[in-house]
């Protein structure tokens, strides 16, 4: 080598060395160890998403074999109970209701004249198996117009009266419960237009479920204008509606001379389902609690009677949560003991409206307040490994984001599309919790980046195909590994002192 090529060839060592220090490589995430939590979680799915339990829904046998099946392995794994009741160890009842409009007929007169509205013009909805509701001349039942006013300017005057209203797009539903807080009878709203109320007949004739202490015995009723116009006149409609819209929320009702006649009928069920909750012991249980939770409930028969495969066995969603939840509890439970007790979560009815954590957020065995953390498992096994974690609620409890962005910062890895994590928080149970103050958090590789997230909802959410055979439990173990090591420290007292509610920083 001679003299003149040894600096040159310094020169470019030197430069090489720069330009790697300029963009130097993300840290790769350290290897997960093949301790036999893959395994175990693979087989929990393959339970939970087996056609066995025909897609978990709430009130079906599939739904009940899954919450004995979850108890039994939370009695396995050595939690103890959390319900503080002898007479049922494991569980937390949720009285739900089932309803689906059936039928209905709206009938409207003035003077003998009767006139049965068209289907194509009108609908009545309920919640009881059948109601009925008649107003008007002669019934000791006023039909009162109270035009895009919600009748408040009446006060108590407006009880067991009809109340005839105008739709406002985005006011309606606030104008109706208003009226039914005055204790109405009945609200026949106007609508523009046959588009509009078939819109609407789409939304309201879909099944629903909700808690039982939620439910509203409200008779509501739709009708079109031009039907409305039809049966009391053209001319006098048109007055109306001009009066109304001129005096806007102080328009002052007006008693109409017509008759109504209101019928409706539901398919409606009612049944109790079961939040699952078990324990973990801490030695100093006065320090707080920490709390794990994951919804154990699916859609059940979700395709069409004539297709090949009926069962939306949701694999991902959420038995992959349900699977990540037992083996962390396993792994807790098999390590050093924590000074915080740690409580495991299965939650019924997340998929109708999160009512399993509704129903445990008002009637908690443990004190909300106590809680110094949760963190919620939904759609856990979907990312390869390496994948940038997602965490859902970044941003309302500076403390332990703090403490999951070192860990995840420390285990090679990196944060994800924090975007992204925010358009799911309030889809999820852990928003819930969020309302009621507990500082509550989603992690998991699932929701950091769309590249990963969004195929899936294309494809698989919501459908047959969510199957065990096409669970990726890459991320999965690795985010199994970031939640026992944060719990650890949350768990800690002295490693995590309870948050001081002054310091959250909350979200709107």
């Amino acid at each position: 080598m001679s003299l003149r090529r040894v600096p040159l060839l310094a020169v470019l060592l030197a430069s090489l060395l720069l330009a790697g220090c300029a963009a130097a490589p993300a840290p790769r995430a350290r290897p997960v160890a093949d301790d036999g939590s893959v395994a175990r979680m693979r087989a929990d799915v393959e339970v939970l998403a087996g056609d066995a339990f025909a897609g978990r829904r709430p009130g079906t046998s599939g739904g009940r074999a899954t919450w004995a099946w979850i108890e039994t392995r939370m009695g396995e794994i050595g939690l103890v109970t959390a319900t503080n009741d002898p007479g049922t160890y494991w569980r937390l009842p949720v009285d739900l209701v089932a309803t689906e409009p059936e039928q209905s007929q709206l009938t409207l007169g003035q003077g003998r004249a009767r006139t049965v509205v068209p289907a194509s013009e009108a609908a009545v909805f309920t919640p009881r198996r059948r109601a009925l509701a008649i107003g008007g001349p002669g019934t000791g039942v006023p039909v009162v117009f109270v035009g895009q006013g919600d009748g408040s300017v009446l006060g108590e005057a407006l009880a067991g009266a009809v109340a005839v209203i105008i739709a406002d797009p985005g006011q309606g539903a606030a104008r109706r419960e208003a009226l039914f807080a005055q204790n109405v009878t009945a609200v026949l709203t106007v609508l523009p237009d046959a588009a509009a109320l078939a819109a609407l007949r789409t939304r309201e004739t879909r099944p629903r479920t909700q808690l039982a202490e939620d439910e509203q015995d409200h008779l509501s009723a739709y009708i079109t204008e031009q039907a409305f116009a039809r049966v009391i006149g053209a001319r006098r409609w048109q007055r109306l509606k001009a009066e109304a819209e001129a005096g806007g929320a102080d328009y002052a009702p007006l008693e109409l001379n017509l008759s109504i006649s209101l019928e409706a009928t539901s398919d409606r069920r009612e049944f109790q389902s079961q939040n699952v909750i078990g324990r973990l012991p801490g030695t100093d249980p006065a320090a707080g609690a920490v709390l794990v939770l994951a919804h154990w409930d699916h859609l059940g028969e979700c395709a069409p009677v004539q297709a090949p495969d009926r069962i939306c066995n949701g694999a991902v969603d959420n038995a992959s949560g349900v699977a990540m939840l037992l083996e962390l509890a396993r792994r807790l439970k098999a390590g050093p003991p924590l000074a915080r007790d740690v409580y495991f979560l299965a939650t019924t009815a997340e998929e109708p409206g999160l009512l399993g954590i509704r129903a445990f957020s008002r009637k908690p065995p443990m004190p909300l307040e106590s809680i110094v953390a949760a963190f919620n498992l939904d759609m856990m096994a979907l990312a390869p490994a390496g994948s940038p974690v997602g965490l859902i609620g970044r941003g309302r409890a500076p403390a332990l984001d703090a403490l999951i962005e070192a860990e995840v910062a420390r285990s090679g890895r990196r944060m994800g599309d924090e975007a992204l994590a925010e358009s799911f928080v309030q889809r999820q149970d852990g928003w819930v919790l969020m309302q009621a103050g507990v500082p509550t958090v989603l992690m998991s590789a699932t929701y950091g980046s769309r590249g990963v997230l969004d195929p899936f909802l294309a494809t698989r959410y919501h459908k047959p195909s969510d199957e065990a055979a096409a669970v990726d439990y890459g991320s999965a173990a690795q985010d199994l590994l970031l939640h026992e090591a944060v719990i650890r420290q949350v768990a800690d007292p002295s490693r995590y002192p309870r948050p001081n509610p002054a310091e959250a920083a909350p979200r709107p």
